[in-house]
């Protein structure tokens, strides 16, 4: 543990951001599952794609996700999307 003051705070800081960036990470991957269970099963798919979307913009926002990482998790959605509705 560290003993000057300001170190303290950072370690309690980090804990604090590290456990709600796990919530939020945790919450975009059940965003994921459920868009892709919606896609396969057909039922009220566009809303929850938009949503699912959005989740994802918000995470690279944020810098949960790495704007990368973003657009391919959007490009592979999109695209079963739109095999699907074929």
């Amino acid at each position: 543990m560290p003993n000057i003051k300001s170190a303290i705070k950072r370690v309690n800081v980090t804990k604090t951001k590290t456990l709600k960036n796990v919530v939020r990470k945790s919450a975009l991957k059940t965003s994921i599952k459920k868009c892709k269970a919606a896609i396969d099963s057909g039922a009220n798919t566009k809303a929850v794609f938009n949503d699912t979307m959005s989740a994802i913009d918000k995470a690279a926002a944020k810098r949960l996700i790495h704007k990368n990482t973003a657009a391919r998790k959007k490009s592979r959605l999109a695209k079963a999307m739109n095999k699907a509705a074929q």
